[in-house]
């Protein structure tokens, strides 16, 4: 098939490709970003594939940067923008089923495009439009398929992560993973233990946030891979029951991380934990601890003012969002209405500071000063004290004599 309107990232390549073809190279575009157009999908990046060596491609262009030559590719600099152009090539000896032991630069594009994951992500495009696809790539996309390349248990023991990525595929495209694919993916699902945690993690997360995430949660099950990511083996139950959830719809890591705190019944300690066994950052664990809780105070009718205070609006809204999933929601207007009336938002507002106490001599630095200072802050969201630094030195005092 041919693209006639190519989308404006590959007209700004054109020229690159045609200053490789002109030097006596074949070179395309390849991957998802071919086939995100021929879906009519926006597209981001673009990569470019090459007969071309490394070396060949440093004498076409003035200005090259080896980015990842020990693995074929050059970045090329062409009007400000940086194009990655990867030599064909082929790999083998996957002993990590992570990365290949040894790569060997080819010339021939059958050769390379023989080594992709999926059909779907096996197109190559020439420069005018004109799409190579070897393994009838189109048809799958036609019948919404996700299909490995070739043998699948071969691809799996290449990467054994493109299992996962055969999960998020589907979630975005809304496709069906081919029946011979998901049962190779179910025969080596514990490879997924071979694999760095942040690479799933971030597999995980993109499934969870796509068009069709139950049916991804059901794939897990289905072919076992559940068992092998971090605090899920023990979860089935739950897991099954988020895939019922009728509007699973999610934004943001904090969400779906959330989410799934809240279903497997995890307290904050235990969160953090199941977090850091994912290797998520300190910001991600700390904000769904604070939202997981928030959902618990939504379900169990007990968000006061002091608990929409420590959640913070951002936080509030999105565990409004998940309680909407279960049908226990508060309406965000009126959610957001009470958290904009809370006399403060921050510690920052408070009308007086450790320092004003130390000067009255109300009370010297120790712990009993931070205890001062909570009950001064409590008092005022809960409408006890005016945020009036008068009023807040006498409240001290009393406290105090308490």
């Amino acid at each position: 098939m041919k693209i006639e309107n190519l989308p404006n990232e590959f007209e700004k390549a054109r020229p690159v490709m045609q200053k490789i073809e002109d030097a006596g190279f074949e070179a395309y575009f390849v991957g998802g970003s071919v086939r995100d157009t021929i879906l009519g999908l926006d597209i981001h990046d673009v990569d470019i594939a090459t007969s071309a060596y490394p070396e060949e491609i440093k004498k076409i262009f003035k200005k090259t940067v080896d980015t990842g030559i020990e693995h074929g590719t050059v970045m090329v600099i062409h009007e400000k923008k940086g194009y990655e152009i990867t030599t064909f090539r082929t790999e083998s000896g996957y002993q990590d089923y992570r990365r290949p032991d040894k790569v060997e630069f080819v010339r021939s594009l059958a050769e390379d495009l023989k080594r992709r994951d999926f059909t779907i992500n096996a197109f190559a495009m020439r420069e005018n439009g004109d799409v190579t696809d070897l393994f009838d790539g189109l048809a799958d996309l036609k019948n919404h398929l996700i299909r490995a390349v070739g043998n699948p248990n071969e691809r799996f023991h290449e990467d054994a992560l493109r299992m996962m990525r055969a999960v998020r595929f589907a979630s975005k495209l809304d496709f069906d993973i081919e029946s011979e694919t998901l049962a190779a993916i179910k025969s080596n699902s514990a490879l997924l233990e071979k694999i760095a945690v942040e690479r799933i993690y971030t597999e995980f997360v993109k499934m969870m946030m796509a068009k069709r995430p139950k049916q991804g949660i059901l794939d897990m099950i289905s072919t076992d891979m559940y068992k092998y990511v971090p605090g899920f083996a023990s979860h089935q139950s739950e897991l099954e029951a988020i895939a019922k959830i009728d509007d699973l719809n999610l934004s943001d890591e904090v969400s779906v991380w959330s989410l799934l705190s809240f279903e497997f019944g995890l307290d904050r300690t235990e969160i953090t934990s199941f977090l850091k066994s994912w290797k998520a950052s300190n910001d991600i664990i700390k904000n769904t601890e604070i939202c997981t809780k928030a959902v618990e105070n939504l379900r169990d009718g007990s968000l006061d003012k002091w608990a929409m205070y420590e959640t913070g609006k951002d936080l509030l809204v999105l565990a409004n969002h998940i309680a909407k999933m279960y049908g226990f929601a508060e309406s965000d207007e009126e959610l957001v209405s009470q958290y904009d009336a809370l006399p403060i938002k921050n510690k920052k507002e408070i009308a007086v500071n450790g320092g004003d106490l130390i000067r009255h001599g109300i009370v010297k630095p120790g712990p009993a000063l931070g205890k001062i200072l909570y009950a001064i802050e409590t008092g005022i969201v809960n409408g006890e004290f005016q945020n009036e630094k008068a009023e807040l030195i006498e409240a001290a005092k009393k406290i105090v004599k308490e």
